[in-house]
């Protein structure tokens, strides 16, 4: 299979900057011989595992399946604390009385009252849209009671401000790419989240549903090449060794995964849900959008390397490319440390202000979950660069592009070009 890129004089080189060559017949069938394989096993694991209607749990009315309605706040005023106030609030005056006219439910249209305590760190104004609890079993009085603020609208404009900026920025790709997420969230939404409610283990509905979303957001942003699927087999090898390393380390540092008041929620309903499988399953699940952004990055470097020097070789594409993944590890690394230290911060203020050593806060289970799940994903992340650059430097040099000979010193193009005047074309 030949192509036949622009040639410049000048140079000596071609320069496409189009969608990448397609690979060769052989090594499409290659790559074909790896993916193919591993796509059934995701449409079959869907297949089998596929969870259908949510499996049924006493429903208590109360805490985080309570029904909610939402009000806006149409006064508030000072008023005494009742006798369930906090010790030290009894003083006069020391509550807020809010109002709340309901918006939706049963009881639309009409008010309810609520006395805020100053323990509460919520504070409401006149205006506020609020969502409010609902308890039908409980007395009149206390059937309503706010439950948090109404942040639908100005979450859905950011919402919108993000999704405007990518496409603006991003233009067919960027839709693409919002497509992607919003199929990402589905196959969680649909498949992930109540498989593992439903009873089957959670590795292996994270294995089967992190790779449709690989398979799906990478082609679909990045089109049906050689060069997506070098990034594909790149992200499926790391999630592979994620997943062992993860297994691993889970059970050497006898974490339980019951380290929140969520997941002993979840255990206590679905007593069947394996907590450390959960928590390889986050694992994976939370490593997939890293490893996606350093294949394809990795990858496309290579493609633009040998797109600019079509006589690079497979050992010089990929010394360069490992200079560009080096500089991506560096920077990736301590962005995903970062991200932990910045989400975990009152915890890391709690194990300040009990003055325990690093070393005894690391290796508690809270943090060492977080430790864990942060290395692991390193790990993996790390070693993603080399593989999937070798790998890519290796399709890309037998891309079906035939270098261009460069001319000799002192020489001109037509220097090299064999005698009778005609190239020889690889078929």
């Amino acid at each position: 299979m030949a192509d036949h890129p622009h040639e410049h004089g000048h140079s000596g080189h071609s320069h496409d900057h189009g969608p990448a060559t397609p690979a060769s017949r052989r090594l499409r069938v290659l790559i074909a011989v790896v993916l193919v394989p591993f796509a059934v096993a995701v449409l079959a694991g869907m297949a089998l595992m596929w969870p259908g209607k949510l499996p049924a749990h006493a429903s208590t009315g109360l805490g985080f399946d309570q029904p909610t309605v939402t009000g806006t706040v149409t006064g508030t005023k000072a008023a005494p604390c009742d006798a369930g106030a906090a010790p030290g609030a009894a003083d006069a005056d020391a509550c807020t009385l809010i109002t709340v006219r309901l918006t939706s439910g049963k009881d639309s249209g009409s008010s309810v009252q609520q006395t805020m305590t100053p323990d509460q760190t919520a504070v409401y104004t006149v205006g506020e849209k609020v969502v409010m609890a609902y308890s039908p079993t409980a007395p009149a009085a206390l059937r309503y009671s706010v439950n948090d603020a109404d942040r639908s609208f100005p979450l859905a404009v950011l919402a919108g401000i993000f999704a405007l900026a990518v496409v603006l920025v991003g233009r067919l790709r960027g839709l693409a790419a919002l497509v992607a997420l919003a199929i990402s969230f589905g196959v969680l939404s649909l498949f992930v989240l109540p498989a593992i409610l439903k009873g089957e283990d959670p590795l292996r509905v994270a294995v089967v549903g992190g790779g449709a979303i690989m398979f799906l957001a990478l082609y679909l942003c990045h089109g049906l090449s050689a060069r997506t699927s070098v990034a594909v087999i790149g992200t499926l090898a790391s999630l592979a060794l994620i997943g062992a390393l993860g297994q691993a380390f889970i059970g050497l540092t006898h974490l339980t995964g019951n380290t929140s008041d969520e997941t002993s929620l979840v255990h206590s309903l679905f007593t069947g849900i394996k907590l450390p499988g959960l928590l390889l399953a986050g694992v994976i699940i939370g490593s997939l959008g890293v490893l996606n952004d350093v294949t394809v990055t990795q990858a496309s470097s290579v493609w633009e390397l040998r797109a600019a020097d079509p006589s690079m070789g497979a050992r010089a594409l990929y010394r360069t490319g490992m200079r560009i993944g080096r500089d991506h590890i560096a920077s990736t690394v301590n962005t995903l440390v970062m991200a932990y230290a910045g989400a975990a911060l009152p915890l890391m203020l709690l194990f300040t202000i009990a003055n325990r050593g690093v070393w005894t806060v690391a290796t508690s289970e809270i943090v060492a979950e977080e430790v864990v799940r942060t290395l692991v994903g390193s790990i993996g992340l790390i070693a993603s660069v080399p593989l999937t650059t070798a790998l890519a430097a290796l399709v890309a040099s037998r891309d079906g592009r035939r270098p261009v000979p460069r001319p000799r010193t002192g020489g001109s193009p037509a220097a090299a070009v064999p005698a009778g005047g005609h190239r020889r074309h690889r078929r």
